[in-house]
């Protein structure tokens, strides 16, 4: 049967509220696709039964869990490459000579997902710049849903995950093998350190960062809640750090604060002045 109109207005209000992501009246067919799985997994027969719940309980374990099935986690290791080259070539050379006095480096994966983003950056520090191993170096990864971030922590991916952009070389040095399965490395899982947040909540971030990725996020809110991200980042950005988003993402028309330093086929954003 297909979903009430009240019953999807309900449902997108919630996880607009909860999540800040926006879904369209069209968006019907995805909340359709992926909810029917969570209430089959808890017994229901549809999402009219569903809904009826959630409304008793609209802050509930159940809220949480629709939240995080309409959450996209598409990711794979060195996604859209072009930002790990900035990263490589760009940014990681003048921070790391700007900082080799104090020897210390912050970041921030704000869109963690399975982790393969943050193991992704944990990975090009440690090959082409090696002497940060000697640095203090808080690298923090966070996501809104905490089924993706138990598999971040965990660090094993499948064969057909690490065909994803792995390139052979980084797999044998990073990762084991275990059964079908690899694993990522203790070294280079005590890196990073993973966390659940909500980006429409307080960050319990401390200090400023030198690097923040928060990449193909933005996309799915609204532009006020893009501008609250936005200005929240630029408050934890040291005045030389750099912002990294999505390939689909600006800061133009947003946050005036921010200018954008293109590199090759990529780029990314500084704080202006």
């Amino acid at each position: 049967m297909p979903l009430a109109a009240a019953d999807s207005e309900f449902l997108r209000q919630l996880v607009r509220s909860r999540s800040g992501i926006v879904l369209g009246e069209d968006k019907g067919y995805l909340l359709e696709s992926r909810l029917m799985p969570l209430a089959k997994a808890i017994g229901m027969a549809g999402l009219d039964a569903l809904t009826v719940r959630l409304r008793a309980e609209p802050a509930g374990q159940l809220a949480r869990q629709v939240v995080e099935a309409m959450t996209t986690n598409e990711t794979f290791f060195f996604r859209d490459i072009h930002p790990f080259e900035c990263l490589k070539k760009l940014v990681l050379p003048d921070l790391v000579a700007k900082r080799g006095t104090a020897k210390r480096l912050d970041l921030w994966c704000a869109a963690a997902s399975t982790g393969q983003e943050p193991y992704t950056i944990a990975m090009t520090m440690r090959e082409h710049f090696p002497q940060v191993a000697a640095w203090t170096t808080r690298f923090i990864a966070t996501d809104i849903a905490s089924e993706v971030l138990k598999r971040a922590k965990e660090g094993r991916y499948s064969q057909l995950e690490v065909n994803r952009g792995l390139p052979a070389p980084l797999l044998i040095k990073n990762f084991t093998k275990d059964g079908l399965d690899w694993k990522v490395k203790d070294e280079l899982k005590r890196m990073i350190e993973f966390k659940e947040l909500n980006l429409l909540e307080t960050y319990p971030i401390s200090g400023q960062l030198d690097i923040i990725f928060i990449r193909n996020v933005l996309i799915y809110f609204d532009v006020e809640t893009k501008r609250a991200i936005l200005g929240k980042c630029r408050k934890l950005l040291r005045p030389d750090g750099y912002l990294f988003l999505g390939g689909a993402e600006t800061t133009l028309n947003i946050d005036d604060a921010f200018v954008r330093v293109e590199f090759d086929k990529g780029g990314c954003y500084r704080l202006k002045g």
